[in-house]
């Protein structure tokens, strides 16, 4: 007589631990795929941060040249007698200066050590108080270059400004100002550089400060 033959069922741990490594499997792809976007969020964030620290120092940058120029249009607007001049022999707030700006000589007729005998004129007063301005414009802003003119035409016909001058007599004191920034160029060309300067090909001021008319002063 034949035992009749019953089929062969896995055991309850058998089962188990088959499921056990599947679990196991898909819980690797995942962590890889967590781990995988989470790099990708990172880079986002250091990106994100950079271009916020970039941000910043533009607008430091923008705010410090802000604060020169409205110093340096009241000194022309306070000796009136000087800025109102359009020759740049007599007016010495007239300049076109970029790298190295001029430094302060030991003496000059605004120092202390030189109070007994002061500035004798008012054209002697805005020689020194360019001397200081631009000793302080080359501190604070990397690359800088600086036009003080007359200018009927301070921005071109497509509304950008540009650092030439018309120097004419019915033209208004302007103040222009640019200095070495990040590039706007995102195209990402390889040739592309990362900062702009002032005296690059192209350049347009960063800054464009009108001057109004103002007090006079004559002859100190």
């Amino acid at each position: 007589m034949k035992r009749r033959s019953t089929p062969h069922n896995p055991s309850p741990r058998t089962l188990r631990a088959g499921a056990f490594g599947k679990a196991q499997g898909f819980s690797l792809i995942e962590v890889l795929v967590a781990i995988v976007v989470l790099s990708f969020g990172m880079l986002g964030v250091v990106g994100l941060q950079a271009y916020a620290i970039q941000a910043n120092r533009d607008a430091r940058m923008q705010a410090q040249a802000a604060n020169l120029a409205r110093e340096l249009a009241e000194m022309i607007r306070g000796n009136k007698a000087v800025g109102a001049k359009t020759a740049t022999a007599d007016n010495p707030y007239l300049v076109n200066l970029s790298g190295t700006m001029a430094t302060a000589p030991t003496e000059y007729c605004l120092s202390v050590s030189n109070a007994t005998n002061g500035c004798t004129s008012a054209a002697a007063v805005a020689s020194a108080e360019m001397t200081e301005w631009l000793a302080r414009l080359r501190a604070e802003l990397p690359g800088a270059r600086v036009v003080v003119c007359f200018d009927s035409a301070p921005y071109s016909s497509t509304g950008k400004g540009q650092w030439t001058c018309t120097n004419s007599t019915d033209g208004i004191a302007v103040i222009k100002l640019g200095w070495t920034r990040s590039t706007t160029n995102r195209s990402g060309d390889s040739g592309t550089a990362l900062f702009e300067t002032a005296t690059d090909s192209g350049s347009v001021p960063s800054l464009i400060f009108p001057v109004s008319s103002g007090n006079s002063q004559g002859d100190v």
